[in-house]
């Protein structure tokens, strides 16, 4: 067995005492002094053994951050969003606390760093810190006050806690030089030593500088946040109101494929260049944040060259050992793509038009923007430093703006329409014609990808097999009389049961499924055609009938479908083989009638969500099952017809819900929240793509005259159709 260093040390020491070698008793006491720090050393290297585990934690948490930004890059690129937006790299709590992991290094006061590569990596860790935070300065317009204010504050005392380590370091050495360097100084007279030292110290320095101007920027561009957000907002509501003008629905109109069309382009250039991470680009901090970034880049880059021999070498030689040179390559990586984006946002003036009023503005350098100001007005608490500091943004995208003089003022008529749906923090500062185009193309593509998605093909055979007989089967559905009511308790209907879209859908397709004499292939088109009818028909439901009266029966209906489409199950029960003595089509209807009866009398004293749900479902079926005998009366009906009578319902109260897409779309391209605008916009412009052919066939059969307001609810089609 190995034996200990200070096990060998005590026997040496035993040998040099009792042996021939006559060492004096006063040297053998001062030797024994030795034995706690040899002993404590021996410790506290068993006790750093896991250390070369938690750099490669570092290195795993700085990897996470660079394939965060890399996706960020990607999403910008797809979208030709050049300026990229942050969509996945985010100011929240997990980022901050994987940045955290990955900053261990300069925040690591004790830990020696005796090698020239544990000396580059700290260096690394505060440029990667400072390149995180540029790549992060869009993202804080994606918040609401609160959180604006918590995630600031988190990222502030993170910077503030890095800045304060690395001072302390610079102090204690921690930060100067590898550990020979000093020895290496006294035996020669090389003064290698003092240049690697203040090299280190500089940059550090430096680093400490450029982190705290960060955050400067940081704080900066959240007081401008604050107040454009509102003065967006204002133009944002002026220009929807005349927007919403034009999109009117008139009694027995549906809104055409061309006017939603248009609706959608409006409203999608308001979001696109009123979103608040492309105001937040067009910033001057953006633009000093980026060029920040560069200049650290630069520096870093030359910090490696100078260490390359030192990496070839492996002089690692603290506790973190060769993980060490993990955690300055992947560092080194990620200062170098994560400065892609800063860099790309310098450029995002180059979307405006500049005139001369706005480049004598320019020069105008004592002249701060309502919105910079704003905020601090209010608080009473302006400052000379933040002034001076957002006095000298100013200059950092001049020379940009002057690039874009060369911008001709020929409009296509198409896009010149769209202009005054264009948002603008500056009234000076007009939206240049490529930024205005590509912002068409891009709704115009995703409105040509979401037809190209072919994503109801199955639905649209179903309504088109049904060309002539209207949409009659909303009424026929459910024909109870009101002397039949008894055969279900009153209360229960009154208070439970309501009148929605998708229930009914269910039930009737439920019914259409267990029928054992249809074919499979039947029963999984129509199972097909329910399935993509279904998340249309949802959204109308949450959209437009989204209060407490409806969301239960929604819910149950959304429960029962799953058990439907998955299990092939009714309330437990399997389907096409309800009872194994039930052949004929009235003895499937009437087993299903008496089933859902007994279930709707079954006294539940829990009446939890599940069994109120149960009794729901239930109910629909008696409803439907009990009006179907009631039509079917005087004979048998064969199992076909009863399966083609129930695909023209379910088709016919599909096609009614579908009136409502229009509406949805219109709905959707107005939301409140301004940081989820742009998202609910692209999210109407792929529901118009997909739902453009069923537009256009319900405008060519034509809908009842009923006032649109009327339109979302079923028992108001059942009673003006009932009426008719």
């Amino acid at each position: 067995m190995e034996q200990s260093s200070t096990t060998q040390y005590l026997r040496l020491l035993d040998e040099l005492s009792t042996g021939d070698y006559k060492i004096p008793s006063t040297i053998t006491s001062t030797l024994l002094e030795y034995v706690q720090p040899i002993f404590r050393s021996e410790r506290e290297k068993k006790y750093s053994e896991p250390m070369i585990w938690i750099g490669l934690y570092i290195a795993c948490a700085s990897l996470v951050c660079i394939l965060v930004m890399v996706a960020d890059l990607l999403h910008g690129m797809r979208r030709g969003k050049l300026w990229f937006p942050c969509k996945y790299f985010r100011i929240n709590s997990a980022f901050l606390t994987v940045i955290s992991v990955a900053m261990k290094l300069p925040v690591d006061l004790s830990g020696s760093m005796p090698g020239d590569v544990d000396q580059v990596a700290k260096l690394g860790s505060m440029a990667f810190m400072c390149t995180m935070m540029a790549n992060l300065l869009p993202c804080l317009s994606t918040m609401d006050n609160n959180a604006l204010l918590s995630n600031i504050t988190a990222l502030g005392l993170l910077v503030i806690t890095m800045v304060v380590n690395i001072c302390i370091q610079i102090q204690t050495g921690v930060v100067s030089y590898k550990e020979v360097a000093p020895i290496m100084n006294v035996i020669s007279s090389l003064d290698e030593a003092k240049i690697n030292k203040d090299r280190n110290i500089i940059l550090a320095s430096i680093y400490v500088t450029l982190l705290l101007w960060l955050l400067v920027v940081h704080v900066c561009t959240c007081l401008a946040i604050l107040k454009s957000k509102k003065d967006i907002e204002k133009k944002y509501q002026q220009e929807h109101d005349r927007a919403s003008k034009d999109i009117q629905q008139r009694p027995g109109e549906l809104l055409t494929v061309e006017k939603l069309q248009q609706h959608v382009t409006n409203h999608w250039i308001m979001a696109g260049s009123g979103s608040p991470q492309f105001i937040t680009t067009c910033f001057r901090t953006t633009s000093a944040s980026g060029v920040i970034c560069v200049f650290v880049t630069i520096l870093h880059t030359f910090t490696m060259f100078w260490s390359i021999e030192a990496i070839l070498n492996k002089d690692c030689d603290s506790d973190y050992g060769l993980s060490m040179i993990a955690i300055v390559i992947v560092q080194f990586i990620g200062v170098v793509i994560g400065t892609i984006a800063p860099l790309s946002r310098c450029f995002a003036t180059l979307s405006f038009k500049v005139s001369l009023k706005i480049i004598s503005n320019d020069f105008k350098v004592f002249k701060l923007e309502r919105y910079w100001t704003s905020k601090l007005s209010d608080w009473k608490r302006e400052s000379f430093v933040a002034m001076w500091l957002l006095h000298k943004y100013r200059f950092n995208s001049s020379w940009e703006r002057f690039s874009s003089l060369d911008e001709k003022t020929d409009f296509l008529e198409r896009n010149e329409d769209l202009r005054p749906y264009v948002l603008q923090l500056e009234d000076e500062m007009e939206l240049a014609k490529r930024t205005l185009e590509g912002l068409s193309k891009s709704v115009q593509q995703l409105i040509q990808n979401g037809e190209k998605s072919h994503a109801n093909d199955n639905l649209m055979n179903l309504i088109e097999q049904n060309p002539t007989r209207g949409i009659h089967g909303v009424a026929k559905f459910d024909n109870i009389d009101k002397h039949h009511m008894h055969h279900v308790p009153f209360s229960l209907l009154k208070v439970q049961y309501q009148d929605c879209w998708s229930l009914p859908v269910v039930t009737l397709t439920t019914i259409a499924v267990s029928l054992p004499g249809i074919g499979k292939v039947e029963v999984d088109n129509l199972l097909n055609s329910v399935r993509e009818g279904l998340l249309y028909v949802t959204l109308v439901e949450e959209n437009l009938n989204a209060t407490d009266d409806y969301v239960s029966i929604q819910d149950a209906a959304k429960t029962l479908w799953k058990e439907v489409d998955i299990d092939h199950k009714w309330l437990g029960y399997k389907l096409q083989d309800p009872s194994s003595h039930v052949k004929t089509t009235r003895r499937i209807v009437e087993w299903f009638m008496d089933t859902a009866k007994n279930i709707v009398n079954t006294k539940d004293t829990s009446r939890n969500d599940d069994s109120i749900g149960r009794s729901i479902c239930a109910n629909s079926m008696y409803r439907i099952t009990k009006t179907i005998l009631i039509t079917n009366i005087d004979g048998e009906v064969s199992q076909r017809e009863l399966f083609d009578n129930l695909s023209s319902m379910i088709s016919d109260i599909m096609t009614a819900c579908l009136t409502n897409l229009p509406q949805v779309i219109a709905m959707k391209c107005h939301t409140s929240a301004i940081e989820t605008r742009e998202a609910s916009v692209e999210d109407a412009a792929r529901l118009l793509g997909e739902s453009t052919q069923i537009i256009k066939t319900l405008q060519r059969r034509g809908i009842p005259d009923m006032n649109p307001s009327d339109l979302p609810f079923i028992h108001k089609w059942r009673a003006y159709l009932g009426n008719r």
